[in-house]
């Protein structure tokens, strides 16, 4: 055989080595470029993290969209993002359950560091929460806040156990925690009690301090002078 025909009889071999050593380096590319696209990706996710965590304004600005963008109502305060106000519903399998709060929250300025403050704006009776400010305790929230944590884990998982386990041993309503000891069926009646009297939706419409004294003064004088129109009779 010929030095031609040798070559002639070689060449697809060397044609399907080159295309064999042709794939394996798209191959390898291919998974270079994953490799490579996938570092990108977790290095924008731990600077954004980083950006989050290093700047509580955006960290409270992104919590409370999140939490608007929830099933919650919110009702922001002179479209501010510190002070906020939620609706928020007793939880299931509970005696709470039918009545509807409205939740003022206050958010520090150390937020996601430091837990925010919670407070109920219709009365609620409830061992850990003080009867005439709505007050939370606030031990039940920090002993286990962390800056993990957002505005959405507050209502879907701290109030809810809040209120499905009170801890009558650190009372902020010491008759609430008394009764609860002392009799279980009695506590949860008075629960109910308490829902059907200042929770129900239409006890949320406004808050009783937004009804201000100059407000009732004006509707009374203009009763008054009504009732002096009426009187007046032609001469």
């Amino acid at each position: 055989m010929s030095v031609h025909t040798h070559i002639f009889w070689c060449s697809p071999f060397i044609h399907q080595c080159s295309s064999k050593s042709s794939l394996l380096y798209t191959v390898e590319q291919a998974i270079l470029l994953s490799i490579s696209f996938s570092r990108k990706i977790k290095i924008i996710e731990a600077r954004v993290s980083r950006l989050t965590m290093s700047s509580p304004s955006k960290r409270r600005e992104m919590d409370l969209m999140k939490l608007m963008m929830s099933d919650y109502k919110v009702e922001t305060v002179n479209d501010g993002m510190q002070v906020f106000y939620v609706h928020f519903h007793g939880p299931k399998d509970s005696p709470y359950l039918g009545g509807v709060w409205k939740v003022r929250v206050e958010l520090p300025d150390a937020y996601p560091y430091k837990s925010p403050s919670i407070g109920f704006i219709n009365k609620i009776y409830h061992p850990n929460v003080d009867e005439m400010s709505g007050s939370v305790c606030l031990d039940v929230i920090n002993q286990t806040w962390s800056p993990m944590f957002d505005l959405v884990n507050v209502f879907e998982v701290f109030l809810p156990q809040l209120l499905l386990y009170p801890n009558p041993s650190d009372p902020l309503n010491g008759e609430a925690a008394a009764l609860m000891m002392r009799d279980r069926s009695a506590y949860e009646q008075k629960v109910k009690e308490y829902c059907l009297k200042y929770a129900k939706p239409e006890d949320i419409g406004a808050a009783p301090e937004e009804k201000s004294s100059d407000d009732e003064l004006s509707e009374e004088e203009y009763d008054s002078s009504d009732e002096a129109v009426v009187g007046k009779v032609d001469p």
